[in-house]
């Protein structure tokens, strides 16, 4: 049974569900905040997600779409419904010959043509008159159908602004120019939904990454094309070269170089064999690769990316909040100010006629997008980019608060460093040779699964040393291992405090300098070396540290719950001037909380172990988000690669949205207080007005567009 419109559906249904339209036509700001929708009966939700051009609406399952679709007409949008089933599917609009907005644009402006045409070149005036009327008529259906929708919701908007000035012209016997009022901010609304579309483009682009199919193995070897949506969690799926991969999954057979550039903004591919994850959207390289699915189809790192993108526009700046402030207060005030020259021109010595139209200039050159559009366009624009080149900034909030960061905080494992330890030095008391040293530090640690056991042992390959076979191998959890091996008793581990020897001493006090773990290596209870372990740097850290300082981010801090030696050794390499070390989680966040009262404070750690600290910060940065759960959903930034180089260039897109924020709003404030006082005083006709007014519009989002340009600070 369908439901009416005016049908009220029963208070004590909770069950909701999401749907979701793409927006083909139509200006949501303009109409009514989406009053008209969020009216209908059943409807709990409505929410514009501005990154991707779709309204999203939470509504009682029963209620049908042809109510919404209905509603939405009302107030002069055209939406198309999309599969929810499948959050990564590209919305798909009708070629632009089918789109009602445009055809009714098009049929107006000929007719505006055919009518310039019969008043000029033939003398045909009433020929002329009829043709701006049906001009008026058909082009004016789009902007008369949003303003009325506008004024039920007892509201003033721009396009109320262009129906006044147009009927007003008609009053005055301006048919011309009410005619080409009509169809010159029709134009302008089309080539504005062209501009802003393309700062979405970013997203579909990543929204068209999955493949529709992916190839599903049986057990008996066979294959079938399955629509990705319908994959399980313990299917197996094969990626044959040069295809991407459908979903996020790790490989059970197969050897391949992956390009994940398009999802985590890695620039080199990886090298992907048996047991490594891969993620939906990555492209494969040149062997073929079958991968378990490891998730669920609207749960992939790409889908909860293209999702919180989406709804990044629900976190709202400081700018965008006064530009909308200021668009509620403004629209009304040039009303007043309309009448106001209406009833007073004639005492200043205009005539009834000559006041009226100056007002409905002065309507008309008021009814600007550009302050309404000159925030949210740079911040839609700034986050699609980002999104591009694998760094996730969820709002304009957000963006605000990174490009006026003044201090870093930075876990030090797995943030700064590799999260891993590596051989660095080897000291071999006299008689002994390194090479010996670590051969049978490595023939005892060959079995063991010890961080230090493998650093120790992939030491010894990398010099390629043949390792002796041990015996009678053993553990002391605390202490370290020993072997027999070539018939020595070996042991490896903690130096024992009854070693005294000149040379001990100095050694271990060059590893300790150093920031280095020692690592004793016994043979029959004599010492015959120490080797130096530590958690090696990022290879991308000292690059990465080294931008921030040109980026002007004067105050670096390591928060770590390691040694202080080995923090002061990292720092010393990074240039990092602050250190808190041998910190618990606590600790952390108090260091952090003391930090933002200094400065605006930028956290960056794993989103896990850390989590309590950024949550303390201004701006929370997770590294590798693209691996972590915890990060991608709680982060305020995402930085998706395990690439620390991607901080600075966050921070680098952030202050290059702010500034372009700002040119907006200046550049709309004065083309919008010069506009309205050459009206005031009559300097241009209809016409004029409303080219000036458009093209101001446009020249804001061509310079909110031009974040999609690659630039370095």
């Amino acid at each position: 049974m369908s439901t009416a419109p005016n049908q009220t559906i029963p208070d004590v249904v909770e069950e909701r569900s999401q749907r979701r339209y793409l927006l083909l036509a139509g200006c949501v700001d303009c109409a009514g905040d989406l009053a008209a929708l969020r009216q209908v009966p059943g409807v709990h939700e409505v929410r514009f997600l501005e990154a991707t051009g779709v309204i999203a609406v939470d509504a009682d399952p029963r209620l049908e779409d042809g109510v919404l679709l209905r509603a939405a007409a009302g107030s002069g949008l055209t939406l198309q419904r999309q599969d929810t089933t499948r959050p990564s599917t590209p919305p798909t609009a009708p070629p632009w010959w089918k789109r009602p907005a445009l055809i009714a644009l098009v049929a107006a402006t000929g007719l505006v043509a055919a009518g310039l045409l019969a008043e000029h070149a033939i003398d045909a005036e009433p020929v002329a008159l009829a043709l701006f009327l049906a001009a008026i008529g058909i082009g004016g259906i789009y902007p008369v159908r949003e303003a009325l929708s506008v004024l039920r919701t007892r509201r003033l908007s721009i396009g109320v602004l262009l129906v006044a000035a147009a009927i007003g012209a008609l009053a005055l016997g301006r048919v011309e120019e009410a005619a080409e009022l009509v169809v010159i901010f029709s134009l302008g609304e089309v080539l504005e939904s062209y501009a802003a579309d393309r700062a979405r483009g970013s997203i579909r682009a990543l929204m068209a990454l999955t493949p529709p199919v992916a190839e599903r193995l049986s057990i008996d070897g066979s294959s079938t094309a399955t629509p990705v949506q319908e994959l399980n969690i313990g299917d197996v799926v094969l990626v044959r070269p040069h295809q991407r991969i459908p979903t996020d999954g790790e490989v059970q057979d197969g050897s391949s170089w992956v390009d994940a550039s398009a999802v985590t903004g890695e620039s080199m591919p990886v090298e992907t064999t048996t047991g490594a994850a891969v993620y939906g959207g990555t492209l494969n390289g040149d062997g073929a690769l079958r991968i378990e699915v490891t998730t669920a189809y609207t749960d992939t790192v790409l889908a909860r990316v293209i999702r919180q993108v989406e709804d990044a526009q629900a976190s709202r700046g400081r700018a965008q909040r006064f530009a909308e402030r200021f668009g509620a207060i403004y629209t009304p005030a040039m009303f007043a100010l309309a009448a106001l020259v209406a009833l007073l021109g004639p005492l200043a010595g205009l005539s009834f006629t000559e006041a009226v139209y100056r007002a409905l200039v002065i309507l008309t050159v008021s009814c600007s997008c550009a302050l309404v559009i000159s925030v949210p366009v740079a911040v839609v624009t700034a986050i699609a980019r980002g999104a591009r080149d694998g760094i996730l900034i969820k709002g304009g909030a957000h963006l605000e608060q990174l490009a006026r960061i003044d201090t870093i905080a930075f876990d030090k494992t797995g943030t700064l460093t590799a999260g891993r330890p590596a051989l660095t030095t080897i000291h071999a008391l006299p008689g002994h040779t390194e090479d010996q040293v670590l051969t049978l530090a490595a023939a005892v640690e060959a079995t063991s699964t010890h961080p230090i056991a493998t650093a120790i042992t992939e030491a010894a390959q990398q010099r390629r040393l043949a390792l002796p076979d041990s015996t009678e191998a053993a553990t002391t959890p605390g202490v370290g291992a020993h072997a027999t091996v070539r018939g020595h008793r070996i042991h490896v581990g903690r130096v024992r405090p009854a070693t005294d020897a000149t040379q001990t001493h100095e050694a271990l006090a060059d590893l300790e300098q150093q920031g280095l773990t020692p690592v004793a290596v016994y043979r029959d209870d004599m010492l015959i070396g120490i080797l130096g372990v530590s958690d090696q740097l990022r290879p991308d850290a000292v690059a990465a540290l080294a931008q921030l300082r040109k980026l002007g981010i004067a105050r670096t801090v390591i928060l770590t719950g390691d040694h202080p030696r080995v923090a002061e050794a990292v720092a010393a390499q990074l240039g990092i001037n602050e250190i808190h070390a041998g910190l618990l989680p606590e600790d952390k966040t108090s260091q952090v909380q003391n930090l933002c009262r200094q400065g605006v404070v930028a956290m960056v750690g794993d989103g896990v172990n850390d989590a309590p600290a950024m949550a303390n910060a201004h701006v929370a940065i997770a590294m590798g988000a693209a691996g972590t759960d915890v990060a991608l959903e709680t982060a305020d930034v995402a930085l998706m690669a395990d690439d620390l180089t991607r901080l600075p260039a966050a921070i680098r897109l952030a202050r290059r949205a702010r500034a372009n924020i700002t040119q907006n709003i200046v550049m709309s404030l004065v083309v919008i207080t010069g506009l309205v006082a050459a009206a005031t005083a009559g300097a241009f006709n209809l016409t004029q007005g409303i080219i000036l007014n458009e093209g101001t519009a446009l020249l804001i989002i061509a310079n909110g567009l031009r974040l999609l340009r690659h630039k370095e600070a």
